[in-house]
């Protein structure tokens, strides 16, 4: 099986969670669940991250052909996937704790969201995607249960 790229992931989160747009910004392309598209965006709950920021760098992105999947999961999924919620950083620094941020295919606390409960994977394989798939559920989950507060 040949490891997805980064569009056939999008797309496949588009088509899997009923309700999301996908928007061009900030380096990255953000999910968000925005049925109606009755909010400005929506309430954020994924990404693919292609290049470094200014204040998101731990990753290294710029090798070639190294992108990033980020997604917002719940707080006891979180847990129990990393422990606790590290501190989060000073602006342009990463959050600390056991974790590489740059080894391929390897889940973590996102370098500079994870202190929200947000986690990512470096070109993640089809069998790692199937794996995170609880943890990407729960973001979709979480944004859903989001929108409905902001829009009632």
């Amino acid at each position: 099986m040949i490891d997805p790229t980064p569009t056939e992931i999008l797309s496949d989160l588009l088509n899997r969670y009923e309700g999301t747009v996908a928007v061009e910004a900030w380096g990255e392309t953000s999910l968000f669940y925005n049925p109606g598209k009755l909010l400005p965006r929506g309430v954020y709950f994924a990404t693919i991250k292609q290049k470094d920021g200014a204040n998101d760098q731990a990753s290294h992105l710029d090798r070639e052909g190294v992108f990033r999947l980020n997604a917002g999961t719940s707080k006891a999924l979180f847990r129990d996937m990393f422990g606790p919620p590290p501190v989060r950083p000073a602006k342009g620094c990463a959050v600390v704790g056991p974790w590489d941020f740059t080894k391929l295919n390897t889940p973590t606390p996102h370098p500079v969201y994870g202190w929200m409960s947000w986690i990512a994977v470096l070109d993640p394989t089809a069998d790692t995607l199937e794996t995170l798939r609880p943890a990407i559920d729960a973001a979709y989950e979480k944004a859903v249960t989001s929108f409905g507060k902001r829009t009632s």
